[in-house]
């Protein structure tokens, strides 16, 4: 069985480093992002590998990961590789991190198409895939989908890659979902607009704000200025491409809690609304709003911030219900 090169089969890539890893923020110009931004682009958030079988029953994954620290804690979690197919998990397999290894997922019959999410810590690299009793070939690729956010998008609190709301809304929608969230930034850089606006895209969401809230705070009318300049950026690279606004999600929290210059979540998130609706009213007719105000429940957040499992497939459907009519 000959290793294959895992290239053609990769999807959810938006830039590679010099070394070619993949990379979720372009790599010749982190200097002009913040360091958390630039720390977090580093992981492949979202990358997975999609194909389909013919005779396999299995597929081989040999990939490179970060060695923990044996002292460190949670470190010696083992990496979980998932093998979907038609919208459910059918097989997962689990291998301790290690500086080379292979994953072996057996494959159902029928010959798929198939996506395996590889674990997204230690920053995993795929080095090659080969199928066991039968031969492997990259399926065609969707529809390019970006997506801009938080930790939320990141996916936090799901249980796994394939459960978080971009995924799932990708899914759903047939597009190939790039997940550009950034845990504990996307706060309006201007630089990621432009960055957003060189890479092609078939569709786009901006899903930022709640770390206006805290960490670095903004004020209300600060917000409003910042969405209105990070859409004209945006939009200088794609003009007429489907474009969804999800605003923050509730935060039980900072829904009323003045910030540090006196904005509660609840103004912020009528600032960025107030903004891109303006643009909409200017004759932007590609661009549309959904405000994130009541899509979720305190029952459906993990941890009064993040959503759980069930919160993610919420957002999910929401997104799909006003994205999906405009593709």
């Amino acid at each position: 069985m000959t290793w294959l090169d895992p290239e053609p089969f990769l999807r959810g890539v938006a830039w590679r480093d010099a070394k070619g890893r993949p990379m979720r923020a372009d790599p010749d110009d982190l200097a002009r992002l913040p360091w958390d931004t630039a720390e977090r682009a580093g992981l492949p958030i979202g990358v997975r590998l999609e194909f389909a079988a013919g005779g396999a029953s299995a597929v081989e994954i040999r990939y490179r990961a970060e060695v923990p620290d044996p002292t460190e804690h949670m470190g010696a979690l083992a990496h979980t590789f998932a093998l979907w197919t038609e919208g459910r998990r059918v097989h997962e397999t689990a291998v301790a991190p290690a500086e080379e290894a292979v994953a072996v997922l057996r494959l159902p019959p029928g010959g798929g198409p198939f996506t395996v999410h590889p674990p997204q810590d230690r920053s995993p690299r795929i080095l090659a895939l080969r199928g066991v009793g039968g031969t492997l070939a990259p399926v065609p690729r969707g529809p390019r989908w970006l997506v801009h956010g938080d930790s939320i998008t990141e996916g936090w609190w799901s249980t796994r890659p394939a459960h978080a709301w971009p995924a799932v809304a990708g899914r759903a929608l047939g597009l190939e979902t790039v997940n550009l969230g950034y845990a504990g930034a996307a706060r309006g850089e201007l630089a990621t607009a432009e960055q957003l606006a060189s890479l092609p895209a078939d569709a786009l969401t901006l899903a930022f704000g709640t770390n206006c809230w805290s960490g670095v705070p903004s004020s209300a009318p600060l917000l409003y200025e910042t969405t209105r300049a990070f859409l004209t950026l945006l939009r200088q690279g794609h003009p007429r491409t489907p474009l969804l606004l999800l605003s923050p999600l509730p935060r039980p929290e900072a829904e009323h809690t003045p910030n540090a210059l006196g904005a509660t979540l609840s103004a912020l998130r009528e600032a960025m609304e107030a903004a891109a609706r303006e643009r909409v009213t200017g004759g932007d007719s590609h661009l549309h709003v959904l405000s994130g105000r009541t899509l979720l429940t305190p029952e459906d957040l993990a941890d009064g911030l993040h959503p759980n499992d069930g919160g993610h497939e919420k957002v999910a459907r929401a997104v799909t219900e006003a994205l999906g009519p405009h593709l």
